[in-house]
């Protein structure tokens, strides 16, 4: 995930040189927290938030609770990732929602920030939050600005509402206390009201701003701001706060931000929360933001919370419960095997997803040349075949894989390639399902985890262990070597248990494990 790239791999790198320090003394603090500063000021964070950040920082890592420690390195992690939570806002703001609905919500920002796509997500993630939301056109001025929240009101499958062409046509202030109006009518629960912004801040665009507010008294007013603009998303913050003292921030363009200093800078300099933040293009990357999990991002600590609700949106239980059965009697299919990939891309980009996980800030070229077309080329496949053929891929003879390859546009390789992946699947799947771990060809066994075989192994080693009596024949005798550990996440050693990030060859398993077989 690019989401503030540049600043994860400086902050990790940081760490790395705490790794073989037993203790760290008042220099080795001073030179991180130095480097820490240096790495926040490039990724256009004020100057007074970082001032302020890194005196926190260098004041509890030369305290008692890092001088105590078992591992003082991963002590001053775990110091910055609380210090950063608590620039981000420290606990998650929800939407404030109305007493008497509809919750009306107006946007604001500059022009190009993204307010009209911003309230199409909006309003898609509120309605499959289960409300009934209603967008307003109130920006009469830029061209075509009605027309795009229609289509994008469209897309997400939710109500416009839309009295006047704009172009420079109409009163927004009337059509934003019509649109509030309407809502109440028609029983709508939600009201988006968006706005006009110009390419900086004016005095005019202020006062429309105000005067939208105080028609229709807004329950939220959130400031929607482009994460990409650095340095100046503190002065145009300040200059909102101050126009129409909005209550909440939203962040767009987060898929692209290297830097990613206007969320360390907004929410330290003004004070408001961070509610939400648009990570790509598509109506689906919309997020509430959670500052712990931002922080963890951050410092390659991974997402897995995020990751989990993701996958829970998209995958049905009760498909999942009739797959596991399938599994324990020996009937998965390739039909399941097909229904279980379309489930696992509705959860969205699978790049985005493998993102979350700790460690993967130092895969970002492995996970960049991912190819999620891959699993579309899967089920163009599977799609070629028969029912017949798809219950039991034993049947698949040459003539039929020819055929086959031909209805999907793929090559007989490729055929072979994918049965022999459903194959290996499927034997892990039931290994799992009979309370095993399995072995990922090309990756080896979980750590602390007794994989399938393990009985066999357990023998091996014990068989290696014994030493002849003899002298002479004891010399000769190899004595292995203890496994070297694993590092985490942020290079300080394997010292919790968890598993060492996955190497480029562990990537290229898992792209073939996922369809990466196919090309």
């Amino acid at each position: 995930m690019a989401t503030f790239g540049t600043l994860s791999t400086r902050l990790t790198d940081t760490f790395k040189n705490l790794r073989a320090k037993g203790k760290l003394s008042a220099a080795d603090v001073d030179g991180t927290v130095r480097e820490i500063r240096r790495a926040l000021l490039e990724a256009d964070v004020s100057l007074d938030v970082v001032k302020d950040f890194t005196g926190k920082v260098r004041e509890r890592a030369l305290g008692d609770e890092v001088n105590r420690a078992l591992n003082p390195a991963q002590q001053v992690v775990q110091i910055v990732n609380e210090e950063l939570v608590e620039v981000l806002g420290g606990d998650q703001r929800r939407l404030q929602f109305a007493k008497n609905p509809p919750t009306v919500i107006m946007l604001a920002g500059l022009q190009g920030a993204g307010k009209t796509t911003l309230a199409g997500k909006l309003a898609k993630w509120l309605k499959g939050q289960g409300h009934t939301p209603l967008l307003v056109a109130c920006d009469l001025q830029r061209p075509n600005a009605v027309t795009q929240l229609g289509v994008v009101a469209e897309q997400a499958g939710v109500a416009i509402f839309a009295p006047e062409p704009g172009n420079g046509v109409g009163d927004p202030v009337k059509v934003a206390k019509q649109g509030v109006a309407e809502a109440k009518a028609k029983q709508y629960d939600f009201v988006i009201v968006d706005t006009a912004g110009r390419l900086g801040v004016d005095a005019e665009m202020m006062k429309q701003a105000r005067d939208i507010r105080k028609a229709v008294d807004p329950d939220e007013v959130l400031f929607v701001i482009d994460s990409l603009i650095g340095q100046d998303a503190v002065a145009t913050a300040q200059a909102f706060q101050e126009g129409v003292d909005f209550t909440g921030v939203v962040l767009t363009k987060l898929d692209g931000d290297q830097r990613g200093g206007a969320a360390l800078s907004i929410r330290g300099v003004t004070g408001r929360p961070i509610l939400f933040a648009s990570t790509g293009e598509g109506l689906d990357d919309f997020e509430p933001f959670h500052p712990d999990r931002m922080a963890s991002r951050i410092l390659d600590l991974g997402d897995i919370l995020t990751l989990i609700e993701q996958a829970q949106s998209a995958f049905d239980e009760d498909e999942a419960k009739k797959v596991a059965e399938k599994i324990a009697k020996d009937e998965f299919t390739l039909d399941d095997f097909l229904g279980q990939m379309q489930q696992l891309r509705g959860a969205g980009s699978i790049k985005k997803m493998m993102g979350m996980l700790p460690g993967m800030g130092k895969m970002k070229d492995q996970l960049e040349n991912f190819d999620e077309r891959e699993i579309i080329r899967t089920e163009a496949i599977i799609q070629s075949m028969t029912q017949e053929e798809r219950k039991n891929p034993k049947i698949l003879n040459g003539s039929r894989r020819l055929r086959i390859a031909k209805g999907s546009g793929m090559t007989v390789t490729d055929v072979n390639s994918l049965v022999q992946r459903f194959e290996q699947a499927a034997k892990m799947m039931k290994t799992v399902a009979r309370g095993g771990m399995p072995q990922i060809p090309g990756m080896g066994p979980m750590p602390g985890m007794g994989g399938h075989g393990g009985k066999k192994k357990q023998q091996q080693k014990g068989k290696g262990a014994k030493r002849s009596g003899n002298p002479a024949k004891r010399a000769q005798t190899p004595i292995e070597a203890p496994a070297p550990q694993g590092g985490s996440g942020f290079g300080l050693g394997n010292t919790g248990g968890a598993a060492a990030a996955p190497s480029p060859e562990e990537m290229e398993k898992l792209q073939q494990m996922l369809g990466g077989g196919l090309r």
